[in-house]
């Protein structure tokens, strides 16, 4: 491969900002394209949410280095948050992205508001290399072609590394992985939110007093539901319907309460049970939707029609419904995925959701991510396709192997590094106050929801159960990168 052209890395996010420390660690050349106008742009859509897993597991070794060690372009003075405590998404973008974005090593390589819209190979002569064409293929360049505001632009790279995520590519409302009839319509009234809303915050006003119908069983629909749940204990108008498209087992919604490795996710479920035993929350089950009718210009909001034949009226829906990765852009290279969740195949059985829970994937690293396009890579929560169990600490080891790789360094590549150890994803500023059974989850009323939103301890437990409820990114509301993207 011609060593004259750098490694492009989609993305500024935490995956992505993280293979250019690790690149740069082993003086690699490398650039970054951002859609957004900063580091972490996505995150700053749910800032507001708190992530569950640590500064500890949030922040990238070679990140670390780049940004303790003082050089000649760099003076130091940047500090690492305290280890055993649970960063918002807001923070972990001021405290940590945007410090290392802003890096001399670092800030020159990043271009802001590129979108990359195509991704392919070409000769070093200029000749197209399409999906159908062999010869020579290994060697070809790549071609990732961008969207900017002066204009489509084209740029030619070694390597690709995909750490684009999954947010703004949502699943949809309708049943069966397609939009329902009307859903289209409803989304650009603004009758479907984002699918993580601040209730308590810049969406207080449009949320109160309404009926809003929460879809998803995930810690998306948790945290957005405990939020809800505190507004309208300040609005008691305020209307909440939790619409599951499968019957309501307790062992799936609600997680595993204190026997989480992962004390502020596991309160969560806790909290959300509480709510709905109090009757605060009404649980719909088997939620079917087919189509969506709109009444905006008469004020009515939605009906939403459900396959059988059951309907509701809503004033707005969050759709906590999970995201997907967007292939599309891709459809001019050689991909081997999974056929069930759309991640490189390898790492297909390592992240099935039924049977893995955020701190059990096992670590993995260039091999398990390598596609039949040489030097092409998706990484962090887009490789994850549609599973939702991603950490951030596990795109962090996702990078270093294949940096390592792209370094010539395959020793490296194949050592493993990760460590999340039981006790230490635990050790958190929560405490000890889920480290043994307390109280019944009914017991413990408003106190248990207060202090899950504060990330403060509750002085009362709900019984253990098993840890099903394993979303995303290593965030609270349990998607991305998030953070899960995304939720960490």
């Amino acid at each position: 491969m011609n060593q004259s052209h750098p490694v492009i890395i989609i993305g500024a996010g935490p995956i992505g900002l993280a293979a250019a420390a690790q690149l740069s660690e082993r003086n690699q050349d490398f650039r970054v394209l951002e859609a957004g106008p900063g580091a972490g742009s996505a995150i700053n859509a749910w800032g507001h949410i708190k992530l569950f897993s640590t500064w500890r597991y949030n922040i990238d070794a070679a990140a670390r280095r780049l940004l303790e060690t003082p050089s000649e372009h760099y003076a130091g003075g940047w500090e690492a948050p305290r280890e055993t405590r649970l960063p918002s998404g807001a923070e972990l973008v001021t405290e940590y992205l945007e410090p290392l974005a802003a890096h001399p090593a670092l800030a020159p390589k990043i271009s802001y508001g590129h979108r990359v819209t195509k991704v392919t190979r070409i000769q070093s002569t200029g000749n197209g290399v399409d999906k159908t064409r062999t010869q020579d293929r290994a060697e070809s360049l790549f071609l990732v072609r961008t969207e900017t505001a002066d204009g489509t632009v084209d740029l030619l790279a070694r390597a690709v590394i995909d750490a684009s995520g999954t947010w703004g590519n949502a699943n949809p409302v309708g049943r069966s992985g397609i939009e329902a009839i009307g859903e289209a319509q409803a989304r650009s009234a603004g009758l479907i939110t984002s699918p993580l809303p601040d209730p308590l915050g810049a969406d207080r006003e449009a949320f109160t007093g309404k009926t809003i119908l929460v879809l998803g069983a995930g810690h998306s629909a948790a945290n957005t539901l405990i939020s809800l749940g505190r507004l309208r204990r300040q609005h008691p108008e305020t209307t909440i319907l939790w619409g599951l498209r499968g019957t309501a087992n307790p062992l799936r919604i609600y997680g595993g309460g204190n026997a989480d490795e992962l004390p502020a996710r596991g309160a969560l479920g806790t909290t959300l049970r509480t709510l709905v035993e109090n009757g605060e929350i009404t649980l719909l089950e088997n939620l079917s939707v087919t189509s969506l009718d709109a009444s905006v210009a008469a004020g009515e909001g939605l009906t939403v029609n459900l396959a059988d034949g059951r309907r509701l009226d809503a004033d707005l829906i969050v759709p906590a419904t999970g995201f997907r990765p967007d292939l599309r852009p891709l459809s001019e290279l050689r991909l081997d995925l999974d056929q069930i969740v759309e991640a490189p195949r390898a790492l297909g059985p390592l992240i099935d959701p039924a049977l893995h829970s955020c701190g059990t994937v096992s670590a993995h690293g260039e091999r398990e991510l390598a596609h039949p396009e040489p030097g092409y890579y998706i990484v962090g929560m887009k490789s994850y396709g549609r599973a939702p169990t991603f950490l951030m600490a596990t795109g962090y080891e996702q990078v270093r192997s294949i940096a390592a790789a792209l370094s010539g360094d395959r020793a490296a590549a194949d050592r493993v590094e990760l460590e999340l150890p039981e006790t230490g994803v635990c050790s958190t500023d929560l405490g000890n106050s889920c480290d043994t059974p307390g109280e019944a989850a009914s017991s413990c009323g408003t106190e248990a929801v207060e202090a899950a939103e504060s990330a403060e301890p509750a002085s009362c437990c709900g019984t253990p159960e098993p840890v099903t409820l394993g979303f995303a990114t290593g965030t609270l509301h349990g998607y991305t990168e998030l953070l899960t993207e995304q939720k960490n």
